[in-house]
């Protein structure tokens, strides 16, 4: 499911590495098309909020002239973060397709589930493990090379 757009996650996460930022991408599709693309930014923008799903979801707000994105689905080529996740759910997003997990810091399942979580007022739909190899080596390679810098 959605492999296509996974890979345009990839690409962006491979943009992140590039930027020597830990690569993780995403996009929002709507109807079939993506409406918005990042990566992450935080050393670049030097701000602890520029996630890459963050980053998404304020262009695909400004995209479609409101901060509701239902009918969107949010590709991330790893599980999404506290913040992110509650974001994912404060703007009503449909689903969330994510590439690998993050068991140390993950909260669409792994250390919590926020999106599923049925006492908050809106749930999201999760998909898990798309492009998961190609999703987790990534974040391998950009590790392996930070280690070998210090």
């Amino acid at each position: 499911m959605g492999k296509n757009y996974m890979k345009q996650a990839l690409i962006e996460a491979q943009k992140a590495m590039e930027l020597e930022e830990v690569p993780i991408g995403a996009v929002i599709v709507k109807n079939g098309e993506i409406i918005a693309r990042a990566h992450n930014l935080r050393e670049t923008d030097k701000d602890p909020t520029a996630h890459a799903e963050l980053l998404a979801i304020r262009k695909a707000s400004q995209f479609l002239g409101g901060w509701r994105l239902t009918g969107c689905t949010l590709y991330v080529t790893v599980e999404p973060c506290p913040m992110c996740a509650g974001a994912i759910m404060l703007s009503r997003i449909d689903k969330l397709v994510i590439g690998t997990m993050d068991p140390k810091g993950g909260a669409a399942g792994s250390l919590l589930n926020i999106p599923e979580d049925d006492r908050l007022n809106h749930q999201t739909e999760v998909v898990r493990g798309v492009l998961q190899e190609e999703c987790a080596n990534i974040m391998k390679v950009f590790f392996r090379r930070l280690r070998s810098k210090q």
